[in-house]
């Protein structure tokens, strides 16, 4: 299962507590079964995978979830306020 990091929990809490609507982050595969998408989200799609930690939730499509097991995601939010995010192995 995917794990986040502390860095990720507090971009996605601060980001569900400035954007009402938005009450996780969703993570898919993209058409091409090699690249992902990250996506504020109002709710899970079915067959979401469910990950709530530390007060975030991220929601995982099934096809990303099977990419993303024993992955740890990571995020920073840079000087002009972009979010970027980064994937690791979980040790």
């Amino acid at each position: 299962m995917l794990a986040l990091t502390e860095n990720v929990t507090e971009i996605v809490k601060q980001l569900t507590s400035e954007v009402p609507e938005i009450s996780a982050l969703r993570i898919a595969a993209e058409p091409d079964g090699q690249a992902l998408s990250v996506a504020p989200a109002e709710q899970a799609a079915a067959g979401d995978q469910v990950i709530e930690q530390d007060g975030a939730t991220v929601y995982v499509e099934a096809n990303a979830s099977q990419m993303l097991d024993q992955m740890v995601l990571d995020g920073t939010v840079d000087a002009e306020g972009n979010i970027e995010f980064a994937l690791g192995q979980q040790v």
